[in-house]
């Protein structure tokens, strides 16, 4: 079996009094140039998002305000759930991996930076079908 490739990613942190900043760049921290930013929010606390996974497309999530979890399957019988509550940690997601964002705390905010455009046909949306095709089955 194989494992899940996604990590957490240690992003810049200048702590400073007046406020702390973070960042992204490309090619120093990330595997992939960004061809999309989007965001998810007002989520009601506690509630989730259905799953699903990209053929292609990686994406680097954070949370930028509150918590939420992002639950992780490879296909393979590997499952693994990350809690993201800091704006200087991004999970990277690589493509054929299904992903499920649940656990929000109220007013969280999560960015998710993607490696694609947005095509309807890069994503996969039925986890059996995910199974399948990691599996080689279809």
């Amino acid at each position: 079996m194989e494992p899940i490739l996604a990590k957490i990613i240690d992003l810049p942190c200048v702590r400073d009094p007046r406020g702390n900043l973070s960042f992204i760049q490309n090619a120093d921290q990330i595997p992939f140039e960004i061809a999309r930013a989007y965001w998810i929010y007002d989520v009601p606390g506690g509630h989730n998002r259905d799953g699903h996974a990209f053929h292609t497309q990686q994406e680097l999530i954070v949370s930028l305000s509150g918590s939420f979890d992002a639950v992780l399957d490879d296909g393979h019988g590997h499952r693994i759930r990350h809690h993201l509550n800091r704006s200087y940690y991004g999970l990277y997601v690589p493509p054929l991996t299904w992903r499920e964002l649940d656990n929000f705390s109220t007013n969280s905010v999560a960015l998710v930076l993607s490696s694609t455009l947005y095509d309807e046909l890069d994503y996969i949306r039925d986890f059996d079908t995910f199974k399948q095709i990691v599996n080689h089955e279809l």
